[in-house]
């Protein structure tokens, strides 16, 4: 479809370009603010979409002007195919990207050299051993930190997600920020947000504001602001004199929908036009029934709202009544 590239704009005119597609709903970690502590439903195979099922779905969507796949899960790489796909979503003219939780990134180096997978975003919320195992409530540490120097040997691009939370990690910030003076890592702060399950609570949350105040009062004038890309969901940063760079993702007190460019394909086959929104179209099943699945495209970006799902304010998303009427983070794909 020559010139359609800006086919999937909303009503509030954002171009979206940007594709994330959840591999799998299955995780090797158990992290506290991802997945329930009950675990989730698992479900037969035939549930999800097969690997030609999502390749003919993600070929559907860079017919209508989609330039960036980013594989996210649950883990990714704990999908037996995911190689498989990774290799087949590359001779694609799309830029992909992988967000995993690093434990596997061993096995996959090779795979993503041939991929030409320049960027890989890897949860990191906390520095220390024994945090770690009570947030992801799996002993994997000392293999994610080995993984994590691996990729900085091979020079991709790293992004370092954590998860900041009061009482839990919120007084490693500067230990973070402190990874970030030799090693050319880009290590991102995410506020705490309500998914189904992860007993959300504003009250364990750390703003954009409460990190700045934390940086100002530690490096003061050597705190840099740094150019944002236009479709950003990251406010960025560094020290003087630092290699590494940090960011803030602040979906709950200082949002960037006004120019969110994301869908979401979930591994059981729905787009979801926002990471907050429990609206979902199931493409996989009119794919299966050979209907023509760009009019459910169109309808799901059409239909999104402008801030957080139609949470509007502060208020909205601290109403479990609506901020929990969503699936487990784990189960939509980061």
């Amino acid at each position: 479809m020559e010139g359609n590239s800006k086919i999937l704009i909303d009503t509030f005119g954002r171009a979206h370009d940007y594709l994330r597609i959840s591999l799998t709903e299955r995780c090797n970690l158990r992290c506290v603010y991802c997945m329930p502590e009950q675990g989730i439903e698992l479900r037969e195979s035939s549930a999800y979409m097969n690997k030609h099922e999502l390749l003919s779905i993600a070929n559907a969507f860079i017919d209508l002007g989609v330039k960036k796949i980013r594989l996210t899960g649950g883990e990714p790489l704990v999908r037996k195919d995911a190689a498989e796909i990774i290799s087949e979503l590359a001779k694609l003219p799309v830029e992909l990207a992988i967000s995993t939780n690093g434990i596997l990134i061993d096995k996959f180096v090779d795979v993503f050299r041939k991929a030409n997978i320049k960027s890989i975003n890897i949860s990191l919320d906390t520095l220390q051993k024994d945090k770690f195992n009570k947030i992801a409530r799996r002993d994997d540490f000392d293999k994610v930190m080995s993984n994590i120097q691996l990729l900085l040997q091979d020079k991709i691009h790293l992004k370092l997600n954590a998860v900041l939370m009061k009482g839990e990690n919120d007084s490693e910030l500067i230990d973070f920020i402190e990874f970030t003076k030799d090693k050319n890592v880009h290590f991102r702060f995410i506020e705490f947000m309500p998914f189904d399950g992860n007993k959300w609570d504003w009250s364990k949350g750390v703003s954009l504001q409460d990190v700045l105040n934390k940086l100002d009062s530690v490096y003061g004038k050597r705190v840099i602001k740094l150019q944002d890309g236009k479709n950003d969901t990251a406010k960025s940063y560094a020290i003087e004199g630092y290699i590494g760079t940090f960011a803030i993702i602040s979906s709950i007190t200082n949002p960037f929908c006004d120019t969110c460019n994301r869908i979401r394909l979930t591994a059981d086959g729905k787009i979801k036009n926002c990471l907050f929104s429990n609206d979902e179209n199931d493409l996989l099943s009119a794919f299966r029934s050979g209907k023509d699945i760009v009019p459910l495209i169109m309808d799901s970006i059409n239909k999104k709202k402008f801030k957080r799902a139609g949470m509007d304010s502060f208020e909205d998303i601290s109403n479990p009544e609506i901020n929990s009427n969503n699936r487990p983070m784990i189960s939509i794909g980061g």
